[in-house]
């Protein structure tokens, strides 16, 4: 049995890195003042954070259902005899919704995974279902797999502006130029299905640390039982510089040095509400 691992760009892994990672990845669409642009194909990260500080009109969307089974009707043709689909959270987009219908058509041959995950969580998941599929598991067994473990991970985000959280209606006019004045960062956290608000702090320095602080208590909490073998860390950030994610990423392996570290960029779709600037993390647990 020849089972295809696909994604969206919503897991950091662009269709580029895919095809070196022998999965597949559908781009995400973004628009930009009425036209049309692809997640890592044309459009990057400075382009895409440019557009949004220069005042364009920005907004993220989702695949079309001809380009999501487009992708899955050329992986069937092209030999194999089965896909799992790994979308972004259901709670996060209607795009895992939309792909469970359309699979309804594909005889089983397409399972639609609803992981609960977005950003370095989801590429996560995605390459342990590709490690999964390499085994000869078959795609059923790997989207029960996925789903049952959905919830071992956690994201936390602090944001550098609260411009675009205005925007989105997150917090109000009010609120965003107080605090502006108080240099206020708001963390927010993902925990499978909402971006919800976590904790306030003065500056992005106190803003790593109450993150650091975050991760630790999973640790000693949810995850307490879990070998730090099994312990994967994404450092993550919005349009952040070489340097930047350098010492983020130098941070976190400090902090956490049995663990599996790594940076991946945040999508655009999580990008789009925080802003550039926002640094993250994120735990996940290997089986």
């Amino acid at each position: 049995m020849k089972t295809a691992i696909m994604t969206d760009s919503n897991s950091g892994i662009s269709k580029s890195e895919a095809r070196k990672l022998g999965i597949y990845s559908l781009p995400m669409p973004v628009i930009i003042d009425g036209e049309t642009h692809y997640e890592g194909v044309d459009l990057t990260q400075e382009m895409f954070y440019g557009s949004l500080t220069g005042g364009r009109d920005v907004s993220t969307s989702q695949p079309s259902p001809g380009e999501v089974m487009g992708m899955w009707d050329e992986l069937l043709e092209d030999g194999y005899d089965e896909i799992v689909h790994i979308p972004m959270s259901s709670g996060l987009s209607n795009s895992c919704e939309s792909a469970i219908g359309l699979a309804a058509d594909y005889d089983g041959k397409v399972q639609v995974v609803d992981n609960h995950r977005i950003s370095v969580t989801l590429r996560e998941s995605v390459m342990e279902a590709k490690e999964l599929a390499d085994r000869g598991i078959s795609a059923a067994e790997i989207k029960r797999e996925l789903e049952e473990r959905a919830y071992e991970a956690s994201i936390y985000i602090a944001v550098d502006t609260l411009e675009f959280l205005k925007k989105g209606g997150r917090v109000t006019p009010a609120a965003a130029a107080l605090g502006a004045v108080l240099n206020i960062k708001p963390v927010l956290t993902i925990q499978g299905d909402r971006l919800d608000a976590f904790a306030k702090v003065r500056g992005m320095k106190k803003g790593k640390h109450k993150m650091i602080e975050a991760l630790k208590n999973d640790l000693k909490t949810r995850f307490k039982d879990v070998d730090m073998g099994r312990v994967v860390i994404g450092g993550a950030g919005a349009g952040l510089s070489g340097e930047e994610e350098k010492e983020w990423i130098d941070t976190l392996r400090k902090e956490f040095p049995e663990a599996t570290v790594y940076y991946n960029p945040l999508s655009f779709s999580v990008g789009a509400h925080t802003g550039p600037g926002a640094v993250g993390t994120a735990i996940s647990i290997r089986k």
